[in-house]
């Protein structure tokens, strides 16, 4: 059975690879267009769903999978910084505060989907100019939801984190892990325990 993710994310695949599964990793080419009349979880899942479905017609026999990850401040939705100045206005923004990363995933295989969203809560350390400038010099914040990364520098930026780390991260294993099985893809991994022992990146640093 052929596994495809649908997606250029570095951190989409790191995850995945946590399942010990082969798979692709194919570019989708699906613009990521918000819509003013969609709350953040419903652009998240038909961002998700149409990444997936549109590697169908080339991969008809293949299990898709297709994530998004939004941000969410009072309802606002924040997706990727256009340029460094954007990241810094959006840096802005979130600096002292709580907000929503909502990250769904879709998971497709012939006419079935199977769906997923998990919403967590980030909060936010009120970090000075230097601090925010020292991080964009990393050039970390540009292919980020927020501009920031819980697993990289961005880490700095952080307070806190309530919610599914992995999912903040861009793919919500855990459910990724129960829609594969779903769909009749053996997943062999013990799930739980990396969940358990937090073993990956920066989740150990969060409590």
């Amino acid at each position: 059975m052929t596994l495809v993710l649908a997606s250029t994310s570095p951190r989409r695949y790191q995850i995945l690879s946590l399942l010990r599964l082969p798979f692709l990793m194919v570019s989708p080419a699906v613009p990521e267009v918000a819509s003013a009349l969609h709350s953040p979880v419903q652009d998240a899942r038909s961002h998700a769903q149409s990444k997936a479905a549109a590697l169908a017609a080339r991969f008809p026999d293949a299990v898709l999978i297709g994530s998004d990850t939004l941000i969410s401040l009072d309802g606002a939705k924040i997706g990727k910084p256009r340029d460094m100045d954007d990241a810094r206005d959006i840096l802005r923004r979130l600096r002292g505060r709580a907000h929503e990363v909502v990250t769904a995933v879709a998971m497709i295989r012939g006419g079935r989907m199977v769906e997923a969203v998990e919403t967590a809560q980030v909060r936010m350390r009120a970090f000075g100019e230097q601090d925010l400038e020292t991080y964009l010099a990393t050039g970390d914040s540009l292919d980020k939801a927020g501009a920031y990364s819980v697993q990289g520098p961005g880490r700095s930026l952080i307070a806190g984190l309530e919610g599914d780390y992995l999912a903040v991260m861009g793919l919500p294993l855990r459910a990724v892990g129960t829609g594969l099985r779903e769909l009749g893809c053996p997943v062999a991994v013990d799930v739980d325990r990396i969940y358990r022992l937090r073993e990956f990146l920066n989740w150990r640093t969060f409590s």
